[in-house]
């Protein structure tokens, strides 16, 4: 890994839309399953950029709510490669600093891989170098209602009135990714132009860096370049 050079601005907290596994290997004659591979080593290389930078959290679109819709064998080895990723390299994540953060959905993960990322949840809970969070069977339209169906659970248990106005802090405490920061810096890889349905609340006013670049090609100086193109955004949050 190159020496990382100098930023005006990082941002604490960026997004990945990881897309072009797929499209990787189609294009070497390889099954999709071996894309998917190549994008776990591509994990590997961001996570340690990252570290290297000195950023705070990196959120990573793994699985969606929508994904349930591909063909049965090639989820069931995203989910293989899921729980191979965590066992092999956990104790060199833990030794790096690194916290492993899950959001989305518990609901239809296999038992085997949700014992895996609980494993990795509880073992690194107290490191503080970096927090990678795998949003898993995730999806921003299920986060925002289930945030809110429990919030409301919640203020019935306290005995509290239901219409009573909701206030933005309170609602973001029901979402998966609490108590992260709001997404910065959104990437998405494989030359698509759109959200999926990722991050919606948290990327408000993140900056958005599209790139043609396939995910598991998707390296350090890649990463250099996004992180370029967001140092020169003037960020104004809705003002002047």
């Amino acid at each position: 890994m190159s020496r990382p050079p100098s930023f005006k601005a990082l941002p604490k907290h960026i997004a990945v839309i990881m897309d072009g596994n797929g499209r990787w290997a189609t294009a070497r004659g390889l099954k999709r399953s071996d894309g998917h591979r190549e994008g776990a080593v591509a994990i590997d290389k961001l996570m340690d950029s990252a570290l290297s930078l000195g950023l705070q959290s990196v959120s990573l679109y793994a699985f969606s709510t929508e994904n349930w819709k591909r063909p049965i064998l090639e989820i069931r080895a995203i989910f293989d490669l899921l729980i191979e990723f965590i066992d092999s390299r956990l104790d060199s994540i833990h030794e790096k600093g690194i916290q492993i953060k899950h959001s989305g959905s518990r609901s239809k993960i296999p038992k085997s891989a949700l014992a895996s990322i609980d494993k990795a949840v509880a073992k690194t809970s107290k490191n503080r170098k970096l927090i990678v969070n795998f949003c898993l069977n995730y999806g921003s339209q299920d986060e925002i209602l289930t945030a809110m169906n429990r919030l409301l659970e919640d203020r019935k248990m306290r005995g509290k009135p239901l219409d009573e106005k909701i206030k933005s802090k309170e609602f973001e405490k029901y979402l998966y990714t609490y108590p992260l920061s709001p997404v910065d810096l959104l990437i998405r890889t494989a030359g698509e132009e759109r959200i999926s349905n990722f991050l919606l609340w948290q990327i408000a006013y993140a900056e958005v860096y599209f790139t043609d670049t396939l995910w598991p090609d998707f390296g350090e100086v890649a990463l250099w370049e996004a992180l370029r193109s967001y140092e020169k955004r003037i960020r104004k949050f809705g003002g002047l």
